[in-house]
């Protein structure tokens, strides 16, 4: 038995980790494999007596479809987001002025600027589900479906994760509604909910900074042991529930955002719409997730769709915390929507 530490190129997130272990540790001649997000590097266990360089290409050959790469020499990546971000930034500021406009008109009250609404909930979190969602609860969602492949029972595998995404649903239906409960409990003046506008929205700009790729991206992952866990618990009913209400305290920049905007709401119903309007925005992404694929996140668009979104969060945090300032009275009004 020998242990190979191989640099692997295209890991961004929990999912990653997830997938690329799930994979490599499926073949014959690798007893266990482990990743590091941060060393960007993949160590395994092997009885092979294969050299680290054929062993690296036929690894590769299993990974490849999902956009990575072995080496026993780390490869410096192409410097491709010079002109992604080109291409990104009129996407991005199209869609700002699609979202303007609909405000304006009052087809869609975004509540941008003001009393954050249900609509605002759901588009954050469509956003959301291609960033941190996807990088924290992605994780969490490969990790149950790990063995899904080798699963008997496809009905039986479906059944975790209805449950496991209706549990989410209801968490942070529940949760919001008693955010704003307590918002309504502690008396919140609209100089303290202007404040707190203030800071999601800062929290807004920093993802979409992070997203455009001006701040480098922390790839958060949960302890692998926590993943252990959930595998040996994936098959039991009430797990997949209670996970998926818990992930309403993973620490996702944009749940807590959303997080602030129930609080400072001051109303149980209100607090329930907008986290529940939030997650219902990630669950297409993570609904496809589950019981399709994740493709996408490692497409040649993805780099593009992502500095896109980004643009259209910073936006929509900067408009928010002007409007936040203007609330206030420290400046005068820019927009008038």
């Amino acid at each position: 038995m020998k242990t190979l530490t191989f640099h692997v190129s295209g890991t961004h997130c929990a999912s990653c980790k997830i997938l690329i272990e799930d994979i490599l540790s499926e073949q014959d001649f690798i007893k266990k494999s482990v990743v590091d997000l941060k060393k960007e590097t993949v160590t395994i266990e092997t009885d092979s007596d294969q050299t680290p360089e054929v062993m690296a290409e036929e690894l590769t050959e299993k990974v490849r479809k999902n956009g990575y790469t072995l080496s026993t020499e780390k490869r410096m990546a192409k410097k491709q987001s010079d002109g992604v971000i080109w291409k990104a930034i009129p996407i991005g500021l199209a869609f700002l002025i699609l979202f303007f406009i609909f405000q304006k008109s009052g087809l869609l009250n975004l509540g941008i600027g003001g009393t954050t609404t249900p609509a605002t909930g759901f588009i954050i979190g469509l956003i959301a589900s291609v960033s941190s969602c996807l990088a924290i609860v992605g994780g969490l969602i490969l990790s149950l479906s790990a063995k899904v492949v080798q699963d008997e029972s496809t009905k039986t595998s479906r059944k975790q994760f209805i449950l496991f995404h209706g549990g989410r649903l209801f968490g942070f239906a529940i949760f919001g509604g008693m955010l704003g409960l307590v918002g309504q409990a502690i008396g919140i003046s609209f100089t303290f909910s202007a404040i707190l506008g203030l800071i999601a929205s800062s929290v807004m700009i920093l993802l979409g900074l992070n997203l455009v790729g001006v701040i480098k991206k922390n790839k958060v992952s949960l302890p692998t042991g926590i993943f252990a866990y959930f595998r040996k618990i994936e098959h039991s009913t009430f797990a997949p529930i209670l996970i998926g209400i818990g992930t309403f305290f993973l620490p996702c920049g944009f749940t807590q955002a959303m997080q602030v905007a129930a609080l400072s709401s001051g109303s149980f119903i209100s607090g329930l719409l907008i986290m529940l309007s939030f997650a219902l925005g990630t669950l297409p992404m993570l609904a496809l997730l589950s019981f399709g694929s994740v493709s996408f996140a490692h497409s040649k668009h993805a780099p593009l769709f992502f500095k896109s979104a980004g643009i259209v969060v910073i936006g929509l945090g900067v408009f928010a915390f002007l409007a936040g300032l203007a609330g206030l009275g420290i400046i005068q009004p820019l927009f008038s929507l």
